[in-house]
């Protein structure tokens, strides 16, 4: 039995696949490695092809037609046949002794007939010519080395919250809650850690700096100009969060709490990217995009007018503009979203 499937979506990755791959590879026969090929017109298949043949036990590889990031974690999902499920860009790697530790603590939990649908870990930050590497953990928030439930954790503090590096789910979960990602559309990671929640029972944190998560490719999606660009992708993907999860229905205070603050998060960092743009058209798209809100959901539009920096991106004329994004870069280095 696999204990673990990972999908590693591949488009043009010829030049650092290996590495993810490698890096995989130690969990030996407890670990499926499914590598997605989408559509590359680079190395990529051949280099997936290579590694499947070596490790036919452990890796398999997927051909599909390009269809985005979205489409290659469905696929992934699909074909999975581990007891959990776990991401990894092909760009980014993981820690071999955080790795083994995870593996063990999933081993143990299945032999004790534990049903977890959700595993925490630490993440890195891995970002290019920096000497300190930013840690995101989440030991103020969450119980260790025990299952346990949203009641039993702490509030997350501003700026922190789940995102697609830190977690592992329990596969039929992600097919139990209907998880289907929308093709060629960016930023669907949030979707993929936001919309499984409200199935979500029971956790478990293990205290690893587990994830590696490279940040300084040119290119990279998350980069500031690239997101401006694809802004409309960012709005969409904010607009389906909210679609998504009736918030309001969600019986349990703390699962309902960390909703929100992700919601929140996701939404000024869409405003900040159409402030930051300066043009009259996305200048209108912020104010759709906030009446899309309110109309929506008024509730939670208060919420998130008047929270975590809602005042501020909402300051009217230029003057308001530059102080939004002074704030918000302010902000970035004091709380630590990226």
């Amino acid at each position: 039995m696999k204990l673990l499937s990972v999908v590693i979506p591949c488009y043009n990755s010829a030049e650092y696949m290996r590495h993810c791959i490698e890096s995989l590879l130690p969990g030996g026969e407890y670990v499926e490695i499914l590598i997605v090929n989408d559509g590359s017109v680079d190395q990529t298949a051949a280099i997936a092809d290579e590694y499947a043949k070596r490790h036919p036990t452990i890796i398999k590889t997927i051909h599909q037609e390009n269809g985005g990031h979205g489409e290659a974690v469905n696929t992934g999902i699909r074909h999975a046949t581990g007891v959990y499920f776990k991401v990894v860009d092909s760009d980014d790697w993981v820690d071999i002794r955080a790795y083994l530790k995870l593996l063990d603590t999933l081993h143990s939990l299945v032999e004790k007939e534990k049903q977890v649908d959700m595993i925490v870990s630490n993440f890195v930050y891995e970002k290019e010519g920096a000497t300190y590497k930013k840690v995101i953990k989440y030991d103020k928030v969450l119980p260790e080395g025990r299952v346990f439930t949203w009641n039993e954790m702490k509030k997350f503090p501003k700026g922190k919250y789940i995102l697609m590096h830190s977690v592992i789910y329990r596969t039929q979960l992600l097919r139990e809650c209907g998880l289907e990602l929308p093709k060629h559309t960016f930023y669907v990671d949030n979707l993929y850690v936001y919309t499984p929640l409200p199935y979500v029972k029971t956790m478990y944190y293990v205290n690893v700096d587990f994830y590696r998560y490279y940040i300084g490719r040119e290119g990279q999606s998350i980069q500031e100009s690239i997101m401006i660009k694809r802004v409309d992708q960012h709005i969409k993907v904010n607009k389906l969060l909210i679609e998504t999860v009736q918030i309001d229905e969600i019986k349990d205070e703390n699962l309902r709490h960390y909703l929100l603050k992700h919601l929140e998060i996701v939404t000024v960092i869409s405003t900040f990217l159409l402030i930051k743009s300066g043009t009259k058209e996305n200048l209108r798209k912020k104010k759709e995009l906030w009446k899309y809100i309110k109309n929506n959901d008024a509730h939670l539009y208060g919420f998130l007018k008047y929270g975590l920096l809602g005042p501020i991106v909402h300051l009217p004329g230029r003057p308001g503009r530059m102080v939004s994004v002074g704030v918000y870069k302010v902000s970035q280095k004091l709380i630590g979203f990226n």
